[in-house]
């Protein structure tokens, strides 16, 4: 009788036992959408991420992105943002670019490969120096400045891939969809006397009169 009451104690706590491995290993699983195993090791899914991109169009900037915490970490909108002055021979350009949207991981940690659609518009101030043209008047050739607007707005998709861990790398590669004009106009104006003068843009790489190439890279930190 003492041999039995051993027996159904010996069973009762290796029931009890996995009872209770089966509710660690349940607990555990439902963590998954925020700890993953890496190596072994549990690492916080890292949600937010703030860092810097260069490339086209914006040529530098900063960006923002936040992982959601549903459908297992595969959405994260994203906001990119720059803006400052360029100066080259005769011409001043005050750029400013903002484009946002979101992206799909096809993994479950905010990281890895993606894809990602969105709209940016890219907008500048031009301002050509040093110009010449000609009073009617007098015929006299008179020097002066002038200036415009171009705004470029597109919709864009892209792919790329972002690393793992706290400081984390990107490269992303993609098109933006929009109307791009050919030529812009500007308007002068000099001692009293308003001139207007038409130009082509320049043939540029990666530009066309449909959209515009996206390729960037970037780094940043990911908490």
């Amino acid at each position: 009788m003492n041999f039995l009451k051993k027996i159904i104690f010996i069973f009762s706590v290796i029931y009890g036992t996995s009872l209770m491995a089966q509710e660690t290993e349940y607990s555990s699983k439902k963590k998954d959408s925020i700890y993953e195993s890496v190596n072994g090791h549990p690492q916080r899914v890292k949600r937010f991420s703030f860092g810097a991109k260069i490339g086209i169009p914006s040529l530098a900037g900063g960006s923002v992105e936040i992982v959601l915490p549903f459908l297992n970490n595969h959405f994260a909108p994203f906001i990119d943002y720059s803006n400052f002055l360029l100066s080259f021979e005769n011409v001043e350009t005050d750029l400013s670019f903002l484009g946002f949207g979101a992206k799909y991981y096809f993994g479950e940690k905010g990281s890895g490969f993606f894809i990602s659609i969105g709209r940016s518009s890219l907008e500048t101030d031009i301002t050509f120096n040093d110009l010449l043209f000609q009073d009617n008047t007098t015929q006299q050739s008179i020097q002066g400045s002038g200036g415009t607007s171009l705004k470029l707005d597109t919709s864009n998709f892209k792919f790329g891939i972002k690393t793992e861990g706290t400081v984390y790398f990107l490269l992303e590669l993609g098109y933006g969809v929009g109307k791009i004009p050919s030529e812009i106009t500007f308007t002068s104006i000099s001692k009293g006397i308003t001139d207007t003068f038409t130009e082509k843009i320049p043939s540029l790489p990666g530009v066309g009169i449909n959209g515009i190439l996206i390729a960037n890279v970037g780094f940043g930190f990911a908490f």
